[in-house]
């Protein structure tokens, strides 16, 4: 029984050998010599037990082995060659890392990033959307859009959104359950809450009543709902379940479509918001996403 050959390099060296058709063409071009090259395919017709070429006085041409040999190895370095190729096209494609939490990747990010790419085909975008991002997240990512204060951010980066929020439903909901535009009624709603630490570093229900001077008893029994991410929040409020805290920017594309409605009285908390945080190392790439988040953000795109 014959012996396989050692290593996939053979499949080359035959295939130029017999597309040149000369030993010493094709060690040229594999940066070989001409008797190193003879020595493999001997020992390769040797491995298969049939005569793959004839040597001539002027080069080689294939026997009827080496051509059905030939018609094999010829598709599969092509195909590996094809691989290989588009290998080094991926790794030479710009990545852009952008962190951020989901509800900004969900509702605002995602559904404006195809203008990005029409505008930057060239650039790969990858997102890490998390919950809470942690200390040193500068140093994950190329960038980061992050919810904070002014305090927490100013000097590090640029108020994207600031803080505004208003209270949203369903049409069908208002019609059932309103009106609501006075916060003393709104509060005697169904409400749709999302979880957070206390105190909440954004409006949530309690502090949006506080504005107010409302106190809304917990134990009234009208059937709240909550969440541990926001863009839940906005689909239970999308399937008539309540009243969620709408945060600007998030949700007016769900406002201009009407499938959401303002159900109350609006607040901004202009030290808060949403702030784009630069990589401590800037490129390119990163700038471009930056710029196009920030102008996209101004013209209300």
């Amino acid at each position: 029984m014959a012996e396989h050959p050692p290593e996939l390099g053979w499949m080359r060296l035959f295939v130029e050998v017999a597309r040149l058709g000369s030993f010493s063409a094709a060690a040229t071009l594999l940066g070989l010599t001409q008797p190193a090259v003879s020595y493999q395919i001997r020992r390769l017709e040797e491995q298969f037990g049939v005569s793959l070429l004839r040597r001539q006085h002027r080069g080689v041409e294939l026997t009827a082995e080496g051509e059905r040999l030939l018609a094999v190895t010829a598709k599969a370095v092509g195909d590996i060659d094809a691989l290989a190729r588009s290998f080094q096209i991926e790794a030479q494609r710009p990545v852009v890392r952008l962190r951020t939490d989901y509800a900004f990747s969900a509702l605002w990010l995602i559904p404006r990033m195809e203008r990005f790419r029409l505008l930057h085909p060239e650039t790969d975008i990858q997102i890490i959307a998390t919950q809470r991002l942690a200390a040193g997240f500068r140093d994950e990512a190329d960038f980061a859009v992050v919810f904070g204060t002014r305090k927490e951010f100013a000097a590090v980066g640029t108020l994207l959104l600031p803080e505004r929020v208003v209270p949203v439903c369903t049409r069908g909901f208002l019609d059932r359950n309103g009106p609501l535009d006075d916060p003393r009624e709104l509060a005697k709603a169904r409400l749709i809450h999302l979880d957070g630490p206390l105190p909440s570093p954004w409006f949530d229900w309690r502090s949006y009543f506080a504005e107010f001077s409302v106190l809304r008893d917990i134990n009234a029994g009208r059937g709240d709902i909550s969440f541990n991410t926001y863009s839940l929040v906005i689909q239970a409020a999308l399937s008539e379940q309540g009243v969620a805290i709408g945060w600007k920017g998030l949700v007016d594309t769900l406002l201009s479509a009407r499938m959401l409605v303002e159900a109350g009285p609006p607040l901004e908390a202009p030290d808060r918001g949403y702030w784009l945080v630069p990589p401590r190392s800037p490129n390119v790439h990163s700038e471009r996403l930056s710029a196009w988040l920030a102008d996209a953000v101004k013209r209300n795109d």
